[in-house]
């Protein structure tokens, strides 16, 4: 897996800093983002974030860019609908068959190798079904990159969850925090828990003060899940 926070919005602390500031200010927008200086602005977000005050974080937002993800992963991910997601398609890539591979599953030998015949024979299936559909279609007639195009459509319908993918993601940070709050959990599923340790890793050290206190609930609360709660607080991301 590779993430990597490709662009955010420039002064992303202090323009969030000036957006709370205007709702209590009588100063003109030109003016708000005189005086903030940087303990200023931390006070500011310091006290947005212990007021639950999350409208001004969706001034700024940031961008990832995540490679060798599964398709399993990007299901769970475009759950999140406030954001905006940009998929390598299988329609146009199809030259490459690159696949996930659980650590519960790569940590033992024998189901490694199970593992592995069964992807080389999804493979296999993939490229006997859209080699005969384009065959077909070029014999009715068809052009060839046409045939191509409709012959992989259909095969690919036998690629599993494990195919790895490629995708651009862009989040508002009130948005973000809200994705950590739920990905960064131990309950969820390990590889969107590792892409969202990785993400809040790389926004912390941008924007330290907006993101003090974000992650899952058990960094720095109490978990709300009750009788669910796996008891094991997450320290580590702090």
């Amino acid at each position: 897996m590779k993430v990597n926070l490709i662009t955010y919005t420039p002064n992303a602390e202090q323009l969030v800093a000036a957006a709370a500031k205007l709702c209590y200010s009588k100063s003109e927008i030109k003016d708000l983002m005189d005086n903030l200086t940087a303990d200023k602005v931390e006070s500011f977000l310091k006290r947005l974030t212990d007021m639950g005050h999350q409208s001004p974080f969706e001034h700024i937002s940031f961008t990832f860019g995540v490679e060798d993800v599964s398709r399993s992963l990007l299901a769970q991910l475009t759950r999140h609908r406030m954001a905006s997601y940009s998929v390598q398609s299988q329609r146009y890539v199809h030259d490459s068959f690159g696949y996930v591979t659980p650590p519960e599953i790569a940590n033992d030998e024998y189901l490694n190798s199970f593992y592995q015949d069964i992807l080389d024979n999804v493979y296999i299936a993939y490229e006997h079904l859209a080699k005969h559909l384009q065959d077909r279609y070029v014999s009715e007639g068809m052009k060839e990159k046409d045939a191509e195009k409709k012959a992989i459509e259909d095969a690919r319908y036998v690629l599993p969850n494990a195919c790895c993918t490629r995708l651009m993601v862009t989040m508002n940070a009130r948005e973000l925090m809200h994705f950590f709050n739920h990905r960064c959990c131990n309950r969820a599923q390990w590889e969107i828990r590792e892409m969202a340790d990785e993400m809040l890793k790389q926004v912390k050290e941008v924007a330290p003060h907006i993101f003090a206190k974000a992650g899952a609930p058990c960094t720095y609360g109490i978990c709300p899940e009750g009788v669910m709660s796996c008891g094991n607080p997450r320290k580590d991301l702090r």
